[in-house]
This record gives C-alpha cells, structure tokens and sequence, in this order.
C-alpha cells in the first residue's frame, strides 16, 4: 500500500531527494514539469488549441513557468502565461524560470490585480498559481482571479492542486477556489482528493511520478494509505489440494424480510461466490422459496419472531443486517448475539438498532466489522457536516473499540484497530445501484469464514468489490448487483493467478 502525505510531508521528501539524489532543486521542478507536461499532452494533443497560463511567484508558479517553455517545444505555439503579481513574495527557483522564460518567444503579461484580465480567449487554462500548502480560504486578488477564472467556463487543468484547495485536513462548506477539470499532482494523490467535497475543485485527477525518493516516502509516519492490487495479492490464498468445505468455514448471513428479500439473496450469493465453504441463510419463513429457487447450495435457517441463533459459536463467521427490519424482536436478536462477545459483520438495518441504542455500540468487540454508509454513520456516532471530520471519528472509533469500520463512498475509508485509514480506489458511478452494500456485506462474512482476519476480510472485500464492478462497467451503463456478486469468484481467481 502506498503511503499517502501530508503537504508538508510531501515537502520533506522533496528535500530529501535534493539532498541524497542528489538534484537540484531547479532540476526537479523540470522533472515535475516534464511530468505535467507527458500527462497534459495524451488528452490535449490538438496543438492548435490557444493555452493561458496563470503563474504564482512560488514554486508552482515556478513549474507553470517550466511546463510553458515544454509546451511551446512540443507545438503549442498559441500560448500565453500570466503572471499573478499579488506579492512581492517570489521563490528562487520561480526567479530562475522567470529568466530562462525570457529568453523564449513565450507571449507574457503581469495582472497585479484581478481586474487586469480582459479579453481572455484561450481555449484551455492551466492553474499554476498557488501550490499545496495552503489552509485557509483564499480573499483579496486571489478570490477574486479564481471567481474570475470560472466564470471563464474553460477547460482548467490544475498543477499539483487547484489553487484554493487543502491538500489535507476539513474543506470548506463554500469552496471559493479553481473549478479544475483535472488536477494533474506529482507523485501520491492529495489525501482530500479522496474525499466527496474535492469534487467542488476538480473533476478528477492523474498523479505524475517526478522520481521522488519511494523508500523515504514508505517510511514515513501517515494515518492514511492507498490500497494496491499487490496488497490483494499478498494476502488471498489459493485452495489447497485435499481441502474441503469445513476448511472454508461456516458462514451465517442473517437477513431479509418479508418485503426485503433480495437483500438476503444477494448477501448469501455473495458470500457463495467469495468461497465460505458452507453459507447459512437465516430468513423469514416465507423466503424459504426464493431461496432454494435462487441459491439451492445456501441451507436455511428459518426466523420467526421467537428466533435465538443456537450455538453462534459453530459460525466461523456471522453477519447481519442486510433487510433485516429494526423492530423489537430484530432488536432483541441482535442484542442476543452480541452479548455472545462474537465478533460480527454489522450492516444496514442492524447499524439502524445500534443507532438508536447506543449502550449496545458500546459492546461491539474486538474484530467487528461494521459497514456504515454515511447516514448510518451520522446514525451511530452523531452528526458531520464536512467528510474529513467524519473519518476522524471513524478512526478514533475503530482504535478506541478495536473494530474495523468500513466508511462506504466513492472512496471507501477502511478504519483499522491501529488507526491506519485505508483507502479503496476500486469502484465507479456504474456501481451506484441498490444491493451493493449487501453483496459487499456477503463477501466480507465469505472472507471471515475462510479464516481470514477482520482487517483482511474487509480489504479483500472492498478491493475485490470495486474492481469487479470497475470490469463489468468497461462494458456496461450500470452495473447490477447481482451482476456483480456472480463474477467475484472469477475476480479472485484472475488475482491469486497473477
């Protein structure tokens, strides 16, 4: 997994790669440029297109300035940069573009104030005016450029960050900042990309590799990390020879309703297709058909309101949840197992219970998985209103109780006992359909089974979730749940045969 840094991190492994490379800092800003630039040039390849650059006087001013000389190099001959004179402020390696920019053919204009923009006809922007460290809203000329520039309605590619955007920490309610199309940052992601308001500053992002020092990055002290496909890799298994289905454990899905069925099947479907060696079903009686029509390998164990599990401990795995209903007896059910001390997997309306009885909150035990999305979240653990403050509590959360909260959006949090934040980067919009979260409950109760940790059920499950979705949408408008739950089993294979 990669280690994701804060701005001021991202600083120190700039200067630790000056220092042991060793490069100059200069050359490394031609790196970065360089980097841009390749990115820029596979989407904008039409040099004919008019290109304005708007350059602070620091150093992502100082990279605009060296991604104008490359530009022009490459064919960009309609291309002008402006200048943001709004301090007297300048950083070295910007005073050293500036001056190598002189000597090129590049058209150049100085706007000491917003005002000073006229006329702008360019088909495409590219944000190069203030770099990452910023923590405040921005005020005075810089507001006003950035109002100014989207009302300009132009195409805005964005170096490193959008100007007026936190690379880290809690976003503003009103973003006052560059609307960028795309954000085009060196070497790891801003941590707040992955979070749902960054959509306000840009529509998406690629991270240009600049050659920083990997080994120096890795090793520095983060909450927050990328899942990678290795990291799937390295922790499924493969199916031994003589093995059979008590090696794979004994998984218990509790779920559905007399009007909420299918979210019983697509849970239990999932947990089939991740491989639990037995999968039980418990459901209202009148399911008893839907099931053995749709899922004659799950068994049943029929639920009536007088229903206790029996023996919970014979389970490798137990879940939740999923359609469950949250009256009195659902209640009681869930308060029964929990007083087992089992860990569980804890979903929809079963985190519904637990909101409104907080003292059973408090009982969850060590390993439990709990997969809230964001109302269920606010349910359980009181309001938010911006997403950065709501991973903060999930993280204490998780550290406090030891159990694993899985935060479900675009980008899913996976909070961990040792409060490390994992972020998912697999799914897509195709995927936003109904049932999603209970196929995604199924998988993480088909891992647990198999013996998998909590930690490692849930990273499987979300990793494996999202990229089975991402390869059903190459060839699909929307992806259905079941859809997805019937292809996991060949995702897997495909990555243990990698």
């Amino acid at each position: 997994m990669r280690t994701l840094l804060t701005s001021a991190q991202m600083r120190s492994a700039d200067q630790f790669t000056i220092a042991n490379k060793p490069i100059a800092s200069i050359d490394l800003m031609e790196k970065a440029a360089r980097a841009f630039v390749q990115c820029f040039l596979r989407e904008e390849f039409d040099t004919s297109k008019s290109v304005a650059i708007f350059c602070g006087k620091g150093n992502n001013g100082g990279d605009g300035l060296a991604i104008a000389h490359l530009l022009l190099a490459n064919g960009y001959e309609n291309l002008k940069v402006y200048i943001v004179d709004f301090s007297e402020k300048q950083s070295g390696d910007f005073a050293i573009n500036l001056q190598r920019m002189e000597e090129t053919r590049c058209k150049k204009t100085i706007i000491s104030q917003a005002a000073d923009l006229k006329n702008l006809k360019a088909d495409i922007i590219i944000d190069a005016i203030l770099g990452s460290g910023l923590n405040k809203p921005l005020s005075g000329e810089f507001e006003a450029l950035a109002r100014t520039i989207n009302k300009l309605n132009r195409k805005v590619y964005a170096v490193d960050v959008p100007t007026g955007f936190f690379a880290e920490g809690k976003l503003p309610k009103d973003y006052n900042g560059v609307k960028a199309y795309k954000t085009i940052c060196f070497q790891r992601p801003k941590i707040n990309f992955f979070f749902p308001e960054s959509a306000m500053a840009t529509e998406k992002y690629e991270v240009a590799d600049i050659d920083l020092d990997e080994a120096f990055i890795q090793k520095q002290d983060a909450d927050f990390y990328l899942l990678e496909v290795s990291d799937i890799e390295k922790i499924l298994q493969p199916r031994k020879l003589f093995s059979h289905k008590g090696t794979y454990g004994h998984a218990l899905i509790i779920a559905g309703n007399s009007h909420t069925m299918g979210a019983a099947l697509l849970s239990a479907m999932a947990c089939l297709h991740t491989g639990a060696g037995l999968t039980t079903a418990c459901i209202p009686q009148g399911g008893l058909t839907a099931l053995n029509t749709a899922l004659p390998e799950v068994m049943a164990l029929p639920r009536d309101e007088y229903t206790r599990i029996e023996d919970p401990k014979k389970y490798q795995a137990i879940a939740i949840g999923p359609g469950l209903g949250t009256d009195a007896d659902h209640e009681k059910l869930l308060e029964s197992l929990l007083i087992t001390n089992l860990p569980l997997i804890i979903d929809a309306d079963a985190l519904n219970i637990l909101g409104k009885r907080p003292d059973l909150t408090d009982k969850l035990v060590t390993n439990t998985v709990i997969t809230p999305h964001v109302k269920e979240f606010d349910r359980l653990f009181g309001e938010h209103d911006n997403w950065w403050d709501r991973v903060q509590t999930a993280q204490l959360r998780s550290k406090k109780q030891g159990i694993v909260i899985v935060l479900k959006n675009q980008y899913t949090f996976i909070c961990l006992p040792t409060g490390k934040v994992l972020i998912n980067p697999t799914g897509n919009p195709a995927m936003a359909q109904g049932g999603m979260g209970d196929v995604l409950t199924g998988m993480i109760t088909g891992f647990k089974a198999q013996g998998y940790s909590a930690p490692e059920a849930a990273i499987l499950a979300c990793y494996i979730h999202g990229r089975t979705g991402d390869n059903l949408a190459e060839e699909q408008f929307v992806v259905a749940a079941s859809q997805l739950a019937a292809k996991i089993s060949k995702e897997i294979k495909t990555l243990i045969s990698k």
